[in-house]
């Protein structure tokens, strides 16, 4: 028996989940950190996904002590993002299940800590695949978002606007950061993690499941239709 609750809508993180973008935000991050002789692991950025992007700007002032604000901070990172995140490439196995989904009639929608000028640039060679989503939510330039990930508010906010307003216990979350598995899981929903393999595993602590890829999602768990044979 599966111990999974079956689910009738489906929310997607994007950024390291469907979008390969993890690595070109450490690119963005560095390029502004380095007039200052300074630069960011992967570990400090994984510890951010999910926050938006003037809460990222305010940690990493204050951790690395920059002579500049928050706000100008998250301006010299977004004005490298015009170069990088039309190059974006899907991860794997994301366009075979959001394809399978719609097909299906199955709600889903994207809910982000990214804003909305990033989105379009990430999107810009993925249109076809964003064109399945019910709708996005962006938490960085959302009005209705309070609170970036770990709190709860994108992923409720997402799940009301679906037409038929589903109730948290009726939406899957899928998630690879340890901020979006800890806002899904106090959304009351249950939540997929496709980590990076880098993670240490205590990381993916509280996660429903955690798969090492979109591909081995096994929709049949939740009382979703499951793939063609």
């Amino acid at each position: 028996m599966s111990t999974y609750k079956p689910v009738t809508h489906v929310i997607f993180d994007m950024d390291g989940l469907l979008l390969d973008t993890v690595g070109l935000y450490i690119v963005c991050h560095n390029r502004a950190l380095a007039p200052y002789g300074q630069s960011v692991t992967w570990e400090q950025l994984m510890s951010e996904m999910g926050h938006t992007g003037l809460e990222v700007a305010q940690t990493f002032c204050a951790f690395f002590k920059l002579p500049i604000s928050p706000e100008e901070y998250k301006e010299k990172v977004a004005s490298y993002y015009f170069d990088v995140f039309p190059t974006v490439a899907l991860m794997k196995g994301a366009e075979k299940l959001v394809f399978h989904l719609h097909k299906h009639n199955i709600p889903i929608a994207i809910a982000s800590g990214g804003a909305q000028d990033s989105f379009e640039l990430k999107t810009t060679n993925h249109k076809e695949l964003m064109s399945k989503f019910s709708h996005v939510v962006l938490a960085s330039t959302d009005p209705e978002v309070k609170n970036g990930k770990p709190a709860p508010d994108v992923f409720l906010v997402c799940a009301n606007r679906f037409p038929d307003t589903p109730k948290p216990e009726q939406c899957l979350v899928f998630e690879d950061a340890p901020n979006g598995v800890a806002a899904g899981v106090a959304a009351g929903m249950q939540v997929v993690m496709v980590p990076d393999p880098r993670m240490k595993e205590d990381m993916t602590k509280g996660a429903t499941q955690v798969l090492k890829s979109l591909e081995d999602f096994k929709p049949e768990l939740y009382g979703l239709p499951p793939y063609d044979a």
